[in-house]
Parts: structure tokens; sequence; C-alpha cells
């Protein structure tokens, strides 16, 4: 097979851009081999200069002047690792502008601008590859753009931020605090120095707008996303959870129902402990999907990281250099968001089960009192914990477990249950969801 050589540019020489520069130089044999394209790093485009990275770019290649990528007309490929939204729209237009198709890891960007950024694409006959975005090294956009297009897609319940499962996953098997366990985290490098993107379900937010607009077919606004964090995470409440039976996971969820209305929503979840999602540990991401014709598959691997992103995007490097990439992004249709913002369904709308921990004070007739704030409202007991012990002002707490009900129903019972005399403090509340089975 006769070689064809691709010219790429690379802008941001950081942990994944490094991770890129050094797949290519040291896989590019075995790539040409195994698919006619040999890929060439012909300019890498940085501010920094002078920082010593773990590979050595030939002389000449490092450049601090973007025109060097844009005005070369033989370079066919840009690729953008620089991150933040601003800064990168401009260059990922400049490069679009300039007859360069593009690849990116920019889950940020792609959420709140990717709406614009793929009609620029389409107009200047380009196309955006973007595998990476969602899920480092695991290929669940193409997945879902390709491997499930004979579905009507349903539902997805994604773990995909590395950084909160390896909290959760710490506090619920070492028993650690969520103080320590972001610590470790970021002794480990699974988290920022300012993790507040990741624990508040920010990050989370950015991948489901990804994915829920192309599983679904609509443009999708991060303002269309519930999201609820895990800074308020008690151990105490992981702890009675599994004693439920239940383990907890920051879920990032999309759903369609019948009428075609569309819920999403990033917030910690009680699953089942027997459920494969529960079993996802660490810094590891997992993405479950149902689809009508092949049911539940699931996607799991290393979420984030030098160089299982750098897999993702050297993979969308080669399937645009095939044209694999140009095809399918053309096929690209999302419904406008005009059409698609009637269909989003509210959360107080979302039906759920809920797990509630009150701090009650220790007198006669509390059961009586909060157990008819929630009939009141509509909403069934399906099991109680209550343990000897005394809590602040002394209180004893007291689980419960809900049987499905509205959003709602839930936070106005809350409102009511917290001005109670007997109820000391904000009620806590974490939604449990049932994710369906897939079984003959």
């Amino acid at each position: 097979m006769a070689e064809r050589i691709v010219k790429v540019g690379l802008v941001g020489f950081g942990t994944v851009g490094t991770g890129v520069a050094k797949l290519i130089a040291e896989n590019a044999d075995s790539i040409a081999v195994r698919t006619g394209i040999r890929l060439k790093l012909a300019c890498v485009v940085d501010i920094d200069m002078m920082s010593v990275r773990p590979v050595k770019l030939p002389d000449g290649i490092l450049t601090d002047d973007l025109n060097r990528l844009l005005s070369d007309d033989t370079i066919q490929i840009g690729v953008e690792t620089i991150g933040g939204t601003d800064m990168a729209r401009n260059i990922q237009l400049k490069m679009l502008e300039a007859g360069k198709d593009v690849v990116t890891a920019n889950k940020a960007l792609l959420a709140e601008y990717g709406n614009e950024l793929y009609r620029v694409a389409q107009k200047n006959g380009r196309c955006i590859a973007f595998e990476a975005s969602c899920a480092g090294g695991i290929p669940v956009v193409s997945a879902i753009r390709t491997g499930l297009a004979a579905n009507n897609i349903t539902a997805m319940f994604g773990i995909v931020n590395g950084t909160c499962n390896y909290i959760l996953s710490n506090m619920t098997s070492k028993n650690e605090d969520f103080c320590e366990a972001l610590t470790q985290a970021q002794e480990k490098g699974y988290a920022e120095a300012d993790p507040t993107l990741d624990i508040s379900g920010g990050d989370s937010a950015h991948k489901l707008a990804i994915l829920g607009s192309i599983a679904f077919g609509c443009e999708i606004a991060l303002e269309d996303i519930y999201v609820e964090g895990i800074e308020g995470i008690s151990i105490s409440d992981i702890r009675y959870g599994t004693e439920m039976g239940y383990c907890l996971k920051l879920l990032a969820i999309g759903q369609k129902d019948e009428q075609n209305r569309i819920s999403l929503r990033v917030h910690p979840s009680f699953i089942a402990r027997d459920n494969a999602l529960a079993r996802v540990e660490g810094p590891f991401n997992a993405v479950s999907i149902f689809g009508s014709a092949v049911g539940q598959v699931t996607y799991y691997g290393r979420g984030a990281g030098m160089m299982p992103t750098a897999s993702a995007i050297v993979a969308d490097i080669i399937d645009v250099a095939l044209g694999n990439s140009a095809t399918t992004f053309r096929q690209l249709n999302l419904r406008p968001r005009s059409e698609t913002a009637p269909f989003i369904e509210k959360i107080d709308n979302i039906v759920s089960r809920f797990y509630i921990r009150i701090m009650c004070k220790d007198r006669p007739g509390v059961i009586a009192q909060w157990s008819k704030v929630l009939a009141d409202h509509q909403i069934s007991i399906s099991g109680a914990i209550q343990h000897e012990g005394k809590g602040p002002e002394n209180t004893v707490p007291v689980v419960i477990a809900t049987h499905p009900t509205m959003q709602k129903n839930i936070t106005i019972a809350l409102e009511d249950m917290e001005k109670l005399d007997v109820i000391g403090g904000k009620p806590v509340c974490i939604r449990i969801v049932d994710i369906p089975e897939d079984k003959d």
C-alpha cells in the first residue's frame, strides 16, 4: 500500500498536546502500515517555547506564531489542545476559515459554542472531530454516531468525571471524608489544584451536553442541564446508603420518553450495589447507553490523562485523514435549539425515588409529624432506618427511602420538614436512580 503523508498542526504543547506529539512520533510507522496514512507533525504552536517536555521535536517545529499553521496550505488538520473557551474558540474558527479540519478534546468549548463551530465548519466544507472531548480514551462518541446509528437511543447513564469517581470511591471503600479524599485525588494528579469544575458537576455537564446532542439529535444548551455536585456529600450518607444496598456515584443522565421529551441532569445518585456502574472504581469512566434495537451497551475505560486523551485525539486525526470524519460530520444534523427547547423536561417534573436523612429531636410524636408532611405531598415511604445514638441538639438520624415521586413534591416537602421544631438542621436529599437491567 502506497503511503500518503498527512501534515498536522498542533496548537497547545501542554500535557495533552505533548501526548499527541509523542504518539505521532512513536507510532507513525505502525499507523502507516495499518492505514496507509503517514502522519507528520509539521507545526506545534505554544506560547511557552522554553519548558522541557518528555518528547523531542525536530528543529523548527515549535513556534509561538499561530500564523505559521494557518498560512501553511500543506497542513490539512489542525489540533487544538489549549483548553478554555474564548481563545480556543477563536483559534478553531481561524483554522476552519483557513481550510483546516479540526480535532479537539475541548468539552467546555463544544458544550458552550459547539453549535456555532459546527455551522462554521459546514459552511467552509470542513469537519470537527471530537472523540476525546467526552470520556478520554473511551470511544463513546463514535459509538453513538456510527455504531449505534440504527438505534433510537432512549437513555444514557454515565460516570464521566474521574475526579469525582475517585473521591466517592475512596469515601466508600476507605472510609475517608470528602476533604481527605479530595486531597488524595490532588496528590495523585486526578484533581486540579482548583477542583471546582469537577466537584461542582460542571465538567460532567459539559460532556453530557455533547453526548446528549448527538444521542438525541438536537442542539442542547448548558442551561438545559440540571447540575448538582458532590461538595456536600457526607460520609455518613454513603454509609447509610451502603446499608440500604446502594452505591453513590456522580451520574450524567440523559433520557428521552415516548413523547420525545428529554431530561438532562448531573447529580449524586444512589444506584443498586450490583449494577455494573457501581463497580466502576477510582478515576475510571463508564457510560451505559440504551438503544431500541441493541438494548444496553456499556463503554468503560480511562476517561482522562495524557495518553488516554492523546489516544482518542490521534484516532480522530487518522479518521479525518482517511476521510471518514468528513462523511460522518456532514450527517451531523441536529434539530435547532428553537425546536428543541420546548421538549426539555425541567427537573421539577422528573420522577425519581429519593434518599432523605433528617435529624429528629428525641421526643414523642416526631415520626407522626414528619410522616404527615410526606403524606400531605403524596410521598410514599418504601423504607426507613433509625439507629440509636445522639447527634447535635439531642437529635437522632432517621433515613427514609421513598417510592417514585416528582421532584417538585419532594422540594416542597423538605421545605416544610425544615420548619418543624422537631427537626434539627436542613434535611439531606439524594436521588435514588433505578438503572434498567437488560435481561432476557
